[in-house]
């Protein structure tokens, strides 16, 4: 991923360009004074970013594990001696 800064006069100056770097190469970061201010996505990105995230219970639900039985059965020991 290529990111690059653009100062912001450029970035206004050559916006067609930052657009299509941000489409072809990913993020591309826009400063002022030196300092990030502001960063532009394509619009894929951005999609991908507000895409409804699974929940917790939705995400076990989709496990391929999903029905697995596990052996959680613990051995009945005596534990340890603690010396006091």
């Amino acid at each position: 991923m290529d990111m690059e800064n653009w100062q912001i006069q450029k970035a206004k100056n050559h916006f067609s360009d930052l657009v299509r770097k941000a489409q072809e190469s990913g993020p591309q970061t826009i400063t002022k004074h030196g300092k990030a201010e502001a960063v532009l996505i394509s619009m894929q990105d951005y999609r991908n970013l507000m895409r409804k995230q699974d929940s917790l219970v939705e995400f076990f639900q989709k496990s391929p594990l999903k029905g697995v039985t596990l052996d959680l059965e613990r051995r009945k020991d005596k534990g340890r001696e603690i010396e006091l």
